[in-house]
């Protein structure tokens, strides 16, 4: 029989990635389904409704992330994972039958306020998974995550044209549905319920605080909120970007689609491989020249002649962030106080939904003062500037380290200690 930390792996793969696909199918025909389906009328108030209704998820998911965190550390990660998934699967179904555009944004904060199921799957995967091959693991549940994340729009352009608006949501809440029930039956939890009930009881802000004292942990949440916001920041403008190095009005759409797909196909395809390396050669290693990679290829996008250097230098920039969130993963895993790992992973969810608000809002009023170059050059030198915290974090003195008499760089790179 397969290993059952390799079937959790795989029906997890499937569950994030039709999660994520659903979360962001919508995003191409949300404006067209207000005006056309639900009939807000006027450009402006269709712009307005689109852009809160779209916020709204991340929100709610920033504030309530750390909850279901701490929630899932007393009760286990598989119960959280499955309120997570049956409960999307109601709130995509219910959007099908909205009718007014505040039905479509309370569904969408309520989305966010029990999403859950890409922290509650890391940590199951994480506490399954042998240390020896973390890496491999993390990189997988990546590759599944991103793929959603870029089908999922492509998916929801073509389902739009074939079956309409409302339907989509239909078929996106009995898909998840499905992923759920395949975790119901097939994943498997080891979690000392006995064990967690004497651990002491400590509010979230408390948790916050605990994990704190652990200095590595800061840096790498902030490696999740600085790599979300450099990914989100530019992309409203990047449209008009295009156009310009384009020189025509042409195909822009496109072109626009294809420039921000080639990043995360080759982010898909790569961290599944740098997820091994990390494996073989350490998750710090693998962290800090993906951030190196990741800064420097965000810089060059600034001073790009034309389209195909832009969609190469994105390519690039995509191989490097692909060994960035699985590194982050596993290191966090590696960090992380006993029985506090899916509040670890709750707060690193938090962050991922922190850095796609700010960088959504601010990417715009940035982008006023120093242009879209400006944020490239500001996103890549950010990068950088978190390397070397991170690095100062990482490489401590070995009596400096809570959990083990080793720190990882001087020790075995793949030796994880064991929970």
């Amino acid at each position: 029989m397969m290993q059952a930390w390799k079937v959790n792996l795989i029906v997890l793969w499937f569950g994030q990635f039709l999660v994520n696909a659903g979360t962001t199918m919508i995003i191409p025909f949300i404006a067209l389904y207000l005006s056309q389906d639900i009939g807000v009328q006027g450009e402006h108030r269709i712009a307005i409704w689109s852009g809160v209704i779209f916020a709204a998820n991340f929100v709610t998911s920033f504030l309530f992330q750390p909850l279901w965190g701490k929630l899932s550390d007393q009760y286990g990660r598989k119960v959280m994972l499955l309120r997570s998934g049956f409960g999307m699967a109601i709130v995509f179904t219910a959007m099908g039958f909205a009718t007014q555009p505040w039905h479509l944004l309370v569904l969408r904060l309520l989305n966010g306020t029990i999403s859950g199921f890409n922290p509650a799957s890391i940590s199951l995967i994480s506490s399954s998974t042998p240390k020896e091959k973390m890496g491999f693991a993390m990189g997988i549940s990546q590759s599944g995550t991103v793929a959603g994340s870029i089908l999922g729009p492509l998916i929801g352009g073509i389902m739009a044209d074939t079956v309409g608006f409302r339907s989509i949501f239909y078929i996106t809440g009995a898909c998840i549905f499905m992923a759920t029930l395949l975790a119901l039956f097939l994943v498997r939890e080891k979690f000392d319920r006995l064990a967690a009930s004497k651990m002491p009881k400590v509010s979230v802000l408390s948790g916050f605080r605990e994990l704190s004292l652990t200095p590595q942990l800061p840096a790498l949440f902030t490696v999740t909120l600085l790599l979300q916001f450099a990914m989100i920041s530019p992309m409203t403008l990047m449209p008009l970007y295009v156009q310009k190095l384009h020189g025509t009005a042409e195909n822009v759409a496109f072109w626009a689609g294809l420039v921000s797909a080639v990043t995360g196909l080759s982010n898909m395809l790569m961290a599944p491989i740098l997820g091994k390396v990390s494996d073989k050669y350490g998750a710090h290693r693998v962290l800090t020249f993906s951030l190196i990679g990741a800064g420097l290829m965000l810089i060059p996008q600034a001073f790009v002649q034309n389209v195909e250097q832009l969609i190469i230098v994105r390519f690039m920039m995509g191989i490097c962030m692909g060994g960035l969130l699985p590194s982050v993963n596993s290191l966090i895993r590696y960090y992380t106080p006993d029985g506090m790992e899916s509040r670890a992973f709750g707060f690193n969810s938090s962050t991922t939904a922190l850095g796609n608000m700010t960088g959504a809002v601010m990417g715009g009023v940035l982008a006023g003062f120093i242009g879209i170059e400006g944020l490239f050059i500001m996103a890549g030198v950010l990068l950088l500037l978190n390397m070397v915290w991170v690095r100062t974090k990482l490489y401590v003195k070995p009596g400096a380290l809570k959990h083990n008499t080793s720190s990882p760089s001087q020790s075995n790179p793949s030796d994880y200690h064991k929970k």
